[in-house]
């Protein structure tokens, strides 16, 4: 897996989905929360963009990391998938699979952390 690669076409859709909410979407958006759905799942799609930059970078330094990768890949499908589902006027039961995708997310930090760790350091240094 390239990750660096899988970044940047991550970070190609949050920001096309952004776009396409605030200039295409307009009229759907406009109802109730829709919109402050689809701005929450555009931050995190973007800020976990970001994040899978950091994994490749932990790949390429350490090897390892590559869970945490799947991880934010997964979460940002999961969270934002549900997400923008709500702005579109999906059924309410999305709303509780989001949550799933934010556990995700912690994970990917979690497994980003671990993985960036050098060998033969404890937790406290």
């Amino acid at each position: 897996m390239n990750w660096m690669r899988i970044a940047a076409v991550v970070g190609f859709t949050g920001v096309s989905l952004g776009a396409f909410g605030a200039h295409g979407l307009e009229s759907i958006l406009s109802v109730g929360e829709r919109a402050e759905w689809w701005g929450t799942a555009v931050d995190y799609h973007m800020w976990h963009a970001l994040a899978l930059l950091g994994v490749g970078l932990v790949v390429e330094r350490t090897g390892r990391g590559r869970a945490a990768g799947w991880c934010f890949l997964l979460g940002i499908t999961v969270f934002s998938g549900t997400l923008y589902g709500l702005g579109l006027g999906g059924p309410r039961w999305l709303g509780a699979v989001t949550p799933l995708g934010g556990l995700l997310l912690l994970s990917g930090w979690l497994f980003l952390g671990l993985g960036a760790r050098t060998p033969g350091t404890n937790a406290a240094g």
